[in-house]
């Protein structure tokens, strides 16, 4: 529904970080179709098989696209499985990836990132966003802008640093923090409801407010204004809760909470209610974070502090037939 805020030019920040997903491609019985990934059973089935309506329903349907069988596709995650990381996005771009590279066509980053993400909006079965599908496939710290072109939606990437990169890159990782709270994401009901509030106007200013705090958001990481950063991530983690509190759980919350004492900014990942957090301040307040956020995670089953970076590179093509994001 971003066409309705054409007016404010709506984008999406994303850093993509060096959790990598590697997709491996090897021989299977000849008209059946096996996919194994961390944290989901391995799953079986015949290459004319009906239904995606599983936990591996999108890897499925990414393989039956290449017309795909006798093949056993191995999904390797760097992220915990749920976490609101972007994974199932990372790995839809990996296959698609790596088939391309089985068949040796060329293909490119935004083709790619088109093609997963509409295939999972297919099979999610509500509108999705395709910036985790471009953060894969493209990686670094990036403005994502969306718009129209002449036949259809079109993104326009903007990387947050110009010049310098690998040092400014090197700089950022030094201002953020990121944190598994322990609890599977699921994200279509909050998705689910914020579209229904914005088509019944109920959330419509509010989206127009967090479009402008995106952008001031950008300008705040290029210029290296990490605190006006942190302040921003909390105006807009703020507006979100107040449309759906749901969106931080009770550890989410106090993590939260926690951050703004500490003159950090914090925001969930993905649609929130549970998975991760990451937050953005200088890096004596960062340290401090890291601090509180650990002695609450220590009480949390499965928590963690995440140890992870930005990464600059996309899609890496592997011999024979694999490649990570």
């Amino acid at each position: 529904f971003y066409l309705a805020l054409k007016h404010k030019r709506p984008a999406t920040l994303n850093l993509a970080l060096d959790m990598r997903t590697r997709v491996t491609l090897s021989p299977w019985e000849p008209g059946r179709i096996k996919i194994s990934s961390r944290g989901f059973e391995p799953m079986e089935q015949a290459h004319n098989a009906a239904g995606i309506d599983h936990p591996l329903g999108l890897m499925f349907a990414m393989a039956r696209y290449f017309d795909a069988h006798g093949v056993h596709v191995h999904i390797e995650s760097g992220s915990p499985p749920r976490s609101a990381l972007g994974g199932s996005s990372s790995a839809a771009v990996a296959v698609a990836a790596a088939f391309y590279s089985a068949l040796g066509k060329e293909a490119s980053p935004e083709h790619i990132s088109w093609l997963a993400h509409y295939i999972e909006s297919s099979v999610a079965g509500v509108p999705c966003g395709m910036q985790d599908q471009a953060a894969a496939a493209f990686g670094g710290a990036t403005l994502w802008e969306w718009g129209f072109g002449d036949t259809g939606p079109r993104f326009t990437r903007v990387p947050v640093f110009e010049d310098q990169v690998a040092d400014r890159i090197k700089e950022l990782n030094r201002h953020i923090l990121v944190a598994y709270c322990g609890i599977p994401h699921e994200s279509k009901d909050i998705n689910g409801q914020w579209v229904r509030m914005f088509k019944a106007g109920t959330a419509y200013h509010q989206f127009e407010q967090i479009a402008d705090i995106t952008r001031n958001f950008y300008a705040a990481l290029a210029s290296g204004q990490y605190g006006l950063a942190g302040e921003l991530m909390i105006r807009e983690t703020e507006i979100r809760s107040e449309l759906t509190p749901e969106v931080l759980d009770k550890t989410g919350k106090r993590m939260f909470e926690k951050a703004k004492a500490v003159h950090c900014g914090a925001r969930f990942t993905g649609a929130g209610g549970g998975g991760c957090l990451w937050a953005v301040g200088e890096p004596k307040d960062i340290r401090t974070l890291r601090t509180e956020w650990q002695t609450i995670l220590d009480r949390v089953e499965n928590g963690r502090l995440l140890d992870t970076s930005i990464d600059t590179s996309g899609i890496r093509k592997e011999e024979p037939e694999t490649a990570t994001i």
